[in-house]
């Protein structure tokens, strides 16, 4: 009796696993339509890219990811039986090099071909096969799929496989793949309870949104203008009632034009009253895109740091996301990144369940020189000071799922994030 119970337990836990989920996507506020859609799986580390109507199907995987499932969908040949061509159609579950490799019946390899694929339909057309029976497989990095193909073909033996489109648009993915509808349907591996964070874009405009998914569902992507002084757009994420941009700010002028002066020189910097910013380490390609600017805390008091109708966040609206979360305990793994790509191991608590991605951007110290953690702790100004030299923060660091209040000396270096007003 106790074995059948474990069988039918096994069996209920893989069919809730397995139930298999649409999601579907629009747009509202200062855009409606929607380009493209990026779906990162916090738990697995899964990504994929969805263009302009296209549906998401999560499939329930047991244990290691096995993308042979959605075989059926993502590759096809027609006509089979093959009589001087035939069509092969590929929709790979992420972009990437492939191999695909055609065995004659006794395991011999009698065409190969290495090709880079985006993640959406593409098809070649296959010609010069002699009679036979043959099995084409194609080979990604985390994938494998493979189909017999019969032949009744009088040819010269010379196999050719030519690409014969790159159906990148809307209108040309409305194909065998697709089965009439709008766009394309993206499979994606998913088990119960994993959180997945979704980018959606259109054109300047960039909004992220998590969510455990539960049932077919439409993600609604709020989008809001977000343009600094530089015209670099940001992404945001709606945290609570607040509205945040979801990346360190990397202006080097103000919104209203004004350039910030760039102070390279530690002795210059640690004499400054006035507003001012750098790279860290003064190295702009290794740490502008990834984790912004550092700016005293003179630049903040500026007002006009951050894009036209945002804001640097005053302590009590830094308290109040805090808050949302739990508190200043335990906010700091809802806020990091999750992974060791930016922050060093452990990276303890991190789940990012808020999308607001928190990076370790290190700091500019005391003499004006830059701090020895990088990628170990992060810090950021509020736009309250606590007297005449000091100024409150925030920070948040490897080791720790906690999110510290601090006042520092207003001539730090320290990132920047942003408040909607």
């Amino acid at each position: 009796m106790k074995k059948l119970f474990f069988i039918i337990t096994i069996f209920c836990a893989i069919k809730t696993n397995a139930q298999p989920y649409s999601v579907s996507f629009a747009g509202t506020g200062a855009a409606t339509s929607i380009s493209s859609v990026k779906v990162e799986n916090l738990t697995t580390s899964l990504t994929a890219t969805l263009n302009s109507g296209d549906v998401l199907h999560l499939s329930g995987t047991i244990g290691i990811y096995n993308p042979e499932i959605d075989q059926r969908q993502r590759f096809k040949i027609y006509p089979n039986p093959m009589s001087g061509t035939s069509v092969l159609q590929i929709v790979p579950p992420e972009k990437g090099n492939i191999v695909i490799t055609i065995y004659d019946i006794t395991g011999r390899s009698v065409f190969q071909s290495k090709t880079y694929l985006e993640n959406y339909l593409q098809e070649f057309r296959l010609s010069g096969i002699n009679t036979g029976l043959y099995i084409i497989t194609v080979k990604g990095d985390k994938y494998r799929y493979s189909k017999k193909l019969l032949v009744n073909n009088n040819s010269d033996g010379i196999i050719s496989m030519d690409k014969i489109s790159d159906n990148k648009t809307m209108a040309e993915k409305k194909s065998v793949m697709n089965h009439g509808e709008s766009g394309a349907v993206i499979y994606m591996a998913y088990n119960s309870g994993e959180r997945l964070k979704y980018t959606g874009i259109s054109g300047i405009y960039r909004t992220i949104v998590t969510d455990i998914p539960s049932a077919d569902t439409t993600i609604t992507f709020n989008f809001y203008a977000c343009t600094d002084g530089d015209n670099n757009n940001y992404p945001v994420v709606k945290i609570g009632q607040q509205v945040w941009i979801a990346e360190n700010l990397k202006t080097t002028k103000f919104n209203n034009g004004q350039s910030i002066p760039l102070v390279q020189d530690n002795q210059d910097w640690c004499i400054l009253t006035t507003p001012a910013f750098c790279w860290y380490n003064n190295d702009e390609n290794s740490h502008k895109a990834t984790y912004g600017a550092l700016y005293n805390w003179y630049a903040v008091n500026n007002k006009n740091l951050c894009p036209v109708d945002w804001h640097v966040p005053t302590d009590a609206e830094w308290t109040a996301l805090t808050n949302f979360l739990g508190d200043n305990s335990v906010a700091g793994g809802q806020l990091k990144e999750t992974g060791t790509g930016h922050w060093i191991p452990p990276n303890v608590g991190a789940t990012n369940l808020t999308g607001f991605t928190a990076l370790p951007g290190g700091s500019r110290v005391s003499g004006g020189a830059y701090s020895n953690d990088m990628k170990e702790n992060g810090y950021w100004w509020s736009a309250t000071e606590s007297d005449s030299t000091n100024a409150w923060s925030r920070s948040m660091n490897f080791a720790c799922n906690c999110v510290p209040i601090a006042d520092y000396i207003k001539k730090f270096g320290f990132s920047v994030r942003c408040l909607k007003d």
